[in-house]
């Protein structure tokens, strides 16, 4: 990260979720450390909102320039040109690069090869999974309908609508500028071998 960048992150991918100084947040810890100012648009992450809840209250420990959008905002952030990069996490990486992370990953993704923004995936090595060749393999958990319909503490929708409520989505390889793991940077074409 150059001084000044402006980052979008998504869920929590901090010490609060990972351990030691975190993935996605880590990044930002150490340009900081490094002196550089550094502006973090963190999106909500619905619909348990680990970015409005955990995200921003974590940067602001730490005395970062954070500011919260809602989920469907990303698009314009991106397009008043206020992001230089996206960072996120990784639940899963397959040894192609196809990365699974929280549900909404993949839209950022797109958004951001769309607007020529570059999208990095910040992880430890052990995520990537050798035993995976592709997305498509990753198992996708399906959360309860209760999480969308009953939002903000209070019904939002008809209990009887129905609900499609996956955790996780699959960014696709050939969307993600590099892999940043502990043992460095990793650029396509994202080969792991087993």
């Amino acid at each position: 990260l150059s001084d000044g960048d402006r980052v979008l992150t998504h869920c929590n991918a901090g010490a609060l979720a990972t351990g030691g100084i975190g993935t996605a947040l880590g990044v930002i810890y150490v340009a900081q450390a490094q002196g550089k100012r550094i502006r973090v648009f963190a999106d909500e992450t619905r619909p348990l909102l680990q970015g409005a809840r955990l995200t921003t209250w974590e940067l602001q420990k730490a005395d970062i320039d954070v500011t919260l959008i809602c989920d469907n905002m990303a698009a314009v952030v991106m397009q008043k040109g206020w992001i230089d990069c996206v960072i996120v996490g990784a639940d899963r990486i397959a040894r192609n690069g196809d990365t699974a992370n929280k549900i909404g990953t993949y839209n950022l993704a797109v958004l951001a090869k769309y607007h020529q923004i570059p999208f990095y995936v910040a992880a430890p090595s052990s995520t990537i999974d050798l035993s995976i060749g592709g997305g498509s393999a990753i198992p996708i958990e399906q959360r309860e309908p209760e999480e969308i319909i009953f939002g903000f503490g209070r019904q939002t929708a008809p209990r009887e609508v129905k609900v499609f409520n996956p955790a996780f989505d699959i960014t696709p390889a050939e969307l993600i500028t590099a892999i940043v793991t502990e043992k460095g940077i990793i650029y396509p074409p994202f080969n792991f071998v087993v």
